[in-house]
């Protein structure tokens, strides 16, 4: 099986938001995951010319203003890419408040455009690798996790981070929630499994169950 992934980190320069271009080995399919504010939009596409890749879909793991904002670069450059967030949290793309947007004083309305639901269970496909989907929502409605157990990685979004979760102090966050969903649903995955986090570096399933405080 392939388990050969290719992921760039683009960092934006307003949250330090980590966004991404994944692809599979010498595929040229490739899914661009939660385009922040700049330079990463703008360098998620200059990375796709230079990979000669072909953008499959546009992923987001929940509807936070640093996870979204790039989102009208990425479409204006890709008009065909299929845009992927769970049913929940696809209000927050025209929302404000809930995207926390409203709160900095900058409303952000990315659009009205169709998307495609994340189902928790669900799966999606990157070339030959499947990706498992699971509801990690806490931080934010509709947050999802991407889990692909044959490459050992996880695209967690801001659930879970490098010693750290993700903040629960919004108007529509839940602190229970997102404890139960990461004991639930992140920590029963193989400890050597890698956690790509929307800030921070790379950790693993296993060092947050022994190191992070917030899940002692």
């Amino acid at each position: 099986m392939a388990t050969d992934i290719h992921i760039a980190t683009f960092i934006d320069g307003q949250f330090a938001e980590n966004g991404f271009v994944v692809s599979v080995g010498k595929t040229d399919t490739a899914w661009i995951i939660d385009p922040g504010f700049a330079p990463s939009p703008a360098r998620m596409i200059a990375h796709v010319a230079a990979k000669n890749l072909k953008p499959a879909a546009l992923v987001l793991t929940h509807g936070h203003l640093d996870h979204i904002n790039g989102v009208p670069d990425i479409r204006e450059a890709f008009p065909e890419i299929p845009v992927y967030i769970a049913e929940a949290a696809r209000p927050a793309l025209t929302d404000p408040e809930e995207n926390g947007s409203a709160k900095y004083g900058f409303p952000i309305n990315v659009g009205e455009f169709d998307t495609i639901d994340l189902p928790h269970g669900g799966e999606l496909k990157l070339g030959d690798t499947e990706w498992l989907l699971l509801d990690t929502s806490g931080h934010a409605p509709g947050s999802r996790s991407l889990y692909c157990e044959e490459a050992g990685i996880v695209f967690v979004g801001d659930a879970l981070f490098q010693q750290a979760i993700g903040r629960t102090d919004f108007a529509y966050s839940n602190h229970n929630e997102l404890i139960r969903n990461i004991k639930e649903r992140l920590f029963t995955l193989p400890d050597e499994t890698r956690v790509y986090s929307g800030h921070g570096p790379v950790t693993t399933i296993g060092d947050e169950k022994q190191f992070n405080p917030f899940l002692q």
